[in-house]
């Protein structure tokens, strides 16, 4: 059913008369497609609607995608599917532009010329973010950050894992706050690099563990479970792909911060987590982003 993988998450929706009928059509179509390359929800929108939202690895063939739509709801259900592209941007472009300091609580994220700007009484990250995404300039980075801050007042250690860690800035503020060893790994080599060079910048180097894996395939990600903490600030399909993994790896009670979520996407996140019994603690909506905290 899938055409070859693109830089972007394919999202395909539809809005249904009621809670009942969305959970039935989601159930149907749970069943009809794959899980390993589609994750299915039903839940309910920001305006009140009840809606289904499949959230696909790859780009779905359409033609397919309506029949079988068509099967579980009827043609009309079919026509009315709204499919939508969320494109990969170039968030380090993004960020460096007019990079200047950034609060996030009681962390400041800020480059090398800034550094005389600082106080000593914060928690202040140098981050030079080269090719790896993450300067906390960001919504979902600096969304992360305040959810850190927040649960630190709470707790005064946890264990921590940061799934997508790019410039390695949440392992890093991790490290400072609590003095513990947070395990971060990211796909891109590149990203793992820089956030190596970034923590021994911020003199939090033998503290961060490091991995190069896709999501939580990795031996030392195994072993170090279960965690108080897991981030994992990256793009909406890998976020509901990583649902069942994620939950394996959280000890009772902990927490797991979700970010790189657009408001309408919130609930259908919110909704694949609940059924691996994460639910909602705090949700906050920051420059268009969306970050949720999660408790088992």
């Amino acid at each position: 059913m899938n055409l070859p993988a693109s830089d972007s998450t394919t999202v395909a929706r539809l809005v249904c008369a009621d809670k009942t009928a969305a959970r039935r059509i989601a159930d149907l179509l749970d069943e009809m497609l794959d899980g390993d390359e589609v994750a299915c929800a039903s839940f309910e929108a920001d305006d009140g609607s009840w809606q289904v939202a499949l959230h696909f690895a790859d780009l779905p063939d359409q033609a397919e995608l309506r029949r079988l739509v068509a099967s579980a709801a009827g043609e009309d259900a079919a026509a009315a599917l709204i499919i939508e592209t969320v494109e990969t941007r170039d968030w380090v472009a993004e960020s460096l532009a007019g990079l200047t300091p950034v609060r996030a609580g009681r962390f400041v994220v800020h480059g090398s010329h800034d550094r005389q700007r600082l106080k000593n009484n914060d928690l202040n990250i140098e981050i030079e973010a080269a090719l790896a995404f993450g300067t906390g300039h960001h919504g979902t980075t600096r969304g992360c950050l305040m959810a850190l801050d927040m649960l630190a007042k709470k707790k005064r250690r946890f264990h921590v894992l940061d799934i997508g860690t790019g410039s390695g800035v949440l392992a890093i503020a991790a490290a400072k706050i609590f003095h513990t060893r947070p395990l971060a790994s990211d796909i891109d080599p590149v990203a793992v690099a820089a956030a190596r060079d970034n923590a021994r910048l911020n003199r939090v180097g033998p503290l961060v563990s490091l991995a190069h894996a896709p999501g939580t395939r990795d031996p030392r990600i195994l072993r170090g479970a279960p965690y108080d903490l897991i981030f994992a600030n990256i793009l909406l399909g890998p976020l509901t792909r990583l649902a069942a993994p994620i939950a394996r790896l959280v000890a009772p009670g902990g927490r797991v911060v979700l970010s790189g979520l657009l408001p309408s996407h919130a609930n259908a996140a919110r909704s694949i987590y609940a059924a691996q019994g994460l639910h909602l603690e705090r949700r906050r909506d920051l420059e268009g982003w969306t970050t949720l905290i999660l408790r088992r």
